[in-house]
């Protein structure tokens, strides 16, 4: 679960001060973030925050970081170094959450709901946080040191005994979940990494475990550090890698929202590399605070990290345009090594956030390029509408990768998805139809969000209608003929509508059609007489069983059956399943 913070209640009744007064008491000065020194008075570059899940994936959560200075290097490259002088800054802030009895505006949501008394002592009585009954994880992977310590979880390097593969695991205390919320925000963390699993930036979970005492997460390792620290030990870089880091960064802010999460807590502290090569890759992590919405929904709980908070954030009525804001926050870091928000209090950092000037004068703006100071420029307009979406800074000519745009427009998940699936012959369908009814509840609740935001009528199925309103909410802009060639290959039951079942496997990510337990137990369902082979009678029971007609068994064989025996064995399954060209309708 992650980091909050908590911002002002924006009257003149000096709530801003008695909430930060509470949260973040004030430091002694030789703990406190010291301004640049070329004086400008509201600037320095922070860890201001490790979130409660990093140790999740480091093995860095408890050890400082050296404080940075800007840089004063030629044109063209930020240097941050070390300054041996300047006291450690401290990285963890208060995650304890203050709520207040404001009412939410009408037509909003809010996470945080009415005011809820924590108990001190004893955890909720709840039976099961997952829902489900799991294996011991101690079957399963061996548990060894500590490699970090959040507020709800420790996290410990766990090896798999299978394998020998190292993961990290997250162990999340059940004592310490004292509300309903608490077992909520749990679930809801787990059921968005199985939600965003598949993307390369995106730190991918491997299983959840649950016994008496704890929940388990695990996940894979990231032994590779923080982004800052990898930046702080290189002492400079480019605008060019600092181009390559923004495209990442957004990028996974634009899966995100694509697939109807937003983070809410975006920072440096929050990508770390897999491992200490020079091109390791870049992981997000840490999705405790990040939410599930659908187009237009408003929320009003304030949480985050101060630095990087958006300003409609603090004014408690918001949306997923908040991660672009803290995008844009860390690009600017990147590039100038202070954050553009800074005080000495975390009152003064929201007033700033608020309020403040950006600072392209200081020291190293003017010798960065104008285009870069352009698109900063346009990240952190405080009027989230005339911000740019994640799609457009990924089109900006200082973040594109060798001035080539990504295509336009991008695809929404649920398009991109769809066209997969359409591509697919009856029987990979069927197959992936059968995984998806094996898969946790955990596993597909993020589908489950989607379905209902393109059910507007709750039927249970979705119509031709709804498909077209639900692809045009999402940016898509396709003629009627090309959504109803969708709508057809969803519908395998040709029905008429997309039932639920339909849209989660025509939206399962490729990472879990392909797992080896998966396939073999599709294999499996099809292959009654486990012969070892599915012959064309078998197919035929399972095209009866999904109510399929008119379908020409001998053309499926011919295309899967490589070697022309009649039959389809585990290999040719395989190869259908893994897209090597099989398949294909």
């Amino acid at each position: 679960m992650g980091n909050t913070c908590v911002g002002p209640n924006l009257g003149n009744n000096g709530f801003l001060k008695s909430v930060t007064a509470a949260v973040w008491p004030s430091r002694p000065p030789e703990e406190r973030l010291p301004p640049p020194k070329d004086g400008a008075d509201s600037k320095s570059k922070t860890n201001a925050s490790s979130d409660s899940s990093k140790g999740a994936d480091a093995s860095k959560d408890s050890e400082p970081q050296k404080d940075v200075q800007t840089q004063s290097t030629p044109p063209e490259t930020v240097k941050i170094g070390n300054n041996d002088q300047n006291k450690v800054v401290e990285r963890e802030m208060s995650s304890r959450v203050i709520k207040d009895e404001t009412r939410p505006p009408e037509g909003t949501k809010s996470k945080k709901g009415t005011h809820i008394k924590r108990l001190s002592s004893a955890g909720l009585q709840i039976d099961s946080v997952l829902g489900r009954k799991t294996d011991n994880i101690k079957d399963h992977y061996t548990l060894g040191r500590k490699l970090g310590q959040g507020q709800f979880g420790t996290t410990f390097l766990c090896v798999e005994k299978a394998s020998g593969k190292e993961f990290a695991c997250k162990s999340i205390a059940k004592r310490k979940l004292t509300t309903k919320e608490d077992v909520e925000d749990v679930r809801r963390e787990i059921q968005i990494m199985h939600h965003l699993a598949g993307h390369p930036n995106v730190i991918q979970i491997v299983g959840a475990f649950e016994d008496a005492v704890a929940v388990h997460v695990v996940m894979e390792l990231c032994a590779g550090g923080e982004l800052f620290d990898r930046i702080i030990q290189r002492g400079h870089y480019t605008e060019r890698k600092a181009a390559q880091l923004a495209r990442i960064i957004v990028g996974v802010v634009e899966a995100c929202h694509s697939l109807g999460v937003m983070h809410r807590d975006l920072k440096p502290e929050n990508f770390l590399f897999i491992n200490q090569q020079e091109e390791s890759a870049l992981k997000t992590i840490d999705f405790g605070l990040s939410m599930f919405f659908r187009p237009g929904e408003t929320f009003t709980d304030v949480v985050g990290s101060p630095y990087y908070v958006a300003p409609e954030v603090l004014r408690k009525l918001y949306g997923p345009e908040c991660d672009v804001w803290s995008a844009g926050v860390i690009i600017y870091i990147l590039l100038s090594g202070v954050p553009p928000f800074w005080d000495e209090t975390e009152q003064g950092i929201f007033e700033q956030v608020l309020k403040g000037d950006l600072d392209f004068i200081s020291e190293p703006w003017p010798s960065i390029s104008g285009e870069a100071k352009d698109l900063v420029r346009r990240m952190l307009v405080r009027d989230p509408k005339k911000r740019l979406t994640a799609h457009e800074v990924l089109c900006h000519p200082w973040v594109k990768a060798d001035g080539v745009a990504p295509d336009k427009p991008l695809d929404s998940a649920v398009l991109s998805r769809l066209n997969q699936f359409s591509a697919m012959n009856k029987l990979k369908k069927m197959a992936i139809r059968v995984i998806a009814e094996s898969l946790s509840e955990e596993e597909i609740a993020g589908l489950r969000e989607m379905f209902k935001m393109i059910d507007t009528d709750n039927s249970g199925q979705i119509t031709l209608e709804e498909l077209k309103h639900g692809l045009e909410r999402v940016g898509a802009n396709l003629e009627d003929s090309e959504i109803s060639g969708l709508m057809q290959a969803a519908d395998v039951d040709n029905s008429g509508t997309i039932e639920y079942g339909e849209f989660v496997a025509a939206m399962l990510h490729l990472n879990k059609i392909q797992k080896e337990d998966h396939l073999f137990a599709a294999f499996s369902y099809f292959d009654k007489d486990g012969s070892g082979y599915i012959t064309q009678d078998e197919l035929q029971q399972a095209c009866e069983k999904f109510g399929l007609s008119d379908i020409r068994l001998e053309d499926i064989m011919r295309e899967v059956d490589q070697d022309n025996d009649g039959r389809i064995d585990y290999s040719e399954f395989v190869a259908m399943m893994q897209d090597t060209g099989y398949g294909q309708r």
